[in-house]
């Protein structure tokens, strides 16, 4: 036994969720008695609506979601995915290909581990959600960066992916709209990279969670149904936290062909049986019933948008495309990081982030947890009140830069 490691390289790599990490920091200096403002969480300042409530309560009485239920999900559910699928996007499968997962992020999981070898590439446009480079990671994939800028408004283009493509490349990894930048991508550029890709014989992970949450003229394209000769490759992930304000109720889901379904299946009969069959229960009242509460969120999110990405371009060296989906800015940070700022020089975003907290009181989440240093993301899913009191606080501090 000399010479083991006490934890296995492969989970003592992993990377803590920095997102995760600035929520819970913000929260323990509140319940300290700090004044934080916290930008980090991203997560619908709403609550779950009361059908949906109602129908995890009235679960919770039901004998037989106090038993094992299918691995791959109640049949119920599946089906009402499977037809929220068909209305939403257009995406039209059978409810035998729709698996049910403890969340959207662990429906990511599961896409990857089916999908990777030991080797295998997969290009990951840049800025991403921090999650997805550790579990291609943890399915022995490599992720391959591709890089966007905020002058192409952080789309990635077929060019950059082709440049990026090697013979080991077999899966891209595509977020439109974008957590973390807010990018969405036209139904011409949605086709142009579903064909590039159906072409080079890749696989797609398409992940959908914020399909509901775009401003302005954007429009959400589902990449399977643009390219319907995609559809025998991709996986599409997804779930009911962005959409319905549920995030505490971990429920989500992976749609594809149905080998790769029966596979991932597989999978989590073995790491989790079956999804918490009462948050199962609220996730079909969730998807069966109407949009109206995501149509609320919208207006308030559009409104909150906009006035942050106003105070962001109003603060000297901060440079903040206008997000045009989900529920974040996400600002360059270089022409402030080098500068000093009472009595400090921050040399990266993530030193600008403490300084920030620290000195401000606001607590943002680094570029770093996304594949591009000198950057930073503000969720802008909190109260009007607070989120002008805290970007005011930022800038404030920011102007002091010499």
């Amino acid at each position: 036994m000399t010479g083991m490691t006490r934890i296995s390289h492969r989970v003592g790599g992993i990377a803590p969720s920095a997102t995760l990490v600035v929520d819970a920091t913000a929260k323990a200096l509140r319940a300290a008695g700090r004044d934080v403002i916290g930008f980090g969480a991203g997560e619908p300042d709403f609550p779950t609506p009361d059908h949906v409530v109602a129908a995890a309560e009235k679960a919770c009485s039901d004998p037989r979601m106090h038993r094992y239920t299918p691995a791959a999900g109640l049949p119920e559910l599946r089906e009402a995915v499977a037809d929220k699928t068909r209305r939403d996007s257009g995406l039209d499968v059978p409810a035998g290909q729709v698996l049910i997962t403890n969340g959207g992020k662990q429906a990511v999981y599961i896409a990857f581990a089916t999908l990777l070898d030991p080797g295998d590439e997969v290009l990951l446009p840049a800025p991403y959600w921090t999650t997805y480079p550790e579990s291609i990671r943890l399915a022995g994939g490599i992720p391959v960066n591709v890089v966007t800028s905020p002058e192409q408004g952080y789309r990635v283009t077929v060019e950059q992916l082709e440049a990026a493509r090697t013979p080991r490349t077999k899966v891209l990894l595509f977020c439109s709209p974008s957590n973390p930048t807010g990018a969405v991508h036209s139904p011409e550029e949605v086709r142009a990279i579903g064909r590039w890709a159906a072409e080079a014989g890749l696989w797609v992970i398409a992940d959908e969670i914020y399909e509901h949450l775009v401003y302005g003229d954007a429009r959400f394209a589902s990449l399977p149904v643009e390219v319907p000769e995609i559809a025998d490759r991709c996986l599409v992930v997804n779930g009911v936290a962005k959409t319905y304000a549920m995030t505490g109720w971990r429920v989500g889901w992976l749609i594809g062909p149905a080998d790769a379904v029966k596979a991932a299946t597989n999978l989590q009969s073995h790491a989790a049986s079956n999804v918490s069959n009462v948050a199962q229960a609220a996730a079909l009242a969730a998807v069966s019933g109407p949009l109206d509460a995501v149509a609320q969120m919208r207006v308030a999110f559009d409104r909150r948008r906009q006035t942050m990405h106003r105070m962001l371009s109003d603060t000297p060296g901060v440079v903040c495309p206008l997000p045009e989906g989900a529920f974040y800015c996400y600002p360059s940070m270089l022409g402030v990081i080098g500068r000093t700022i009472r009595g400090r020089t921050p040399a990266t975003s993530a030193e600008l982030a403490t300084l920030i907290l620290e000195e401000a009181g606001v607590a943002i989440v680094p570029g770093e947890a996304f594949g591009t240093p000198g950057y930073s993301r503000l969720s802008y899913a909190l109260g009007d009140e607070d989120l002008a009191t805290g970007v005011q606080r930022m800038s404030d501090l920011l102007a002091e830069a010499d």
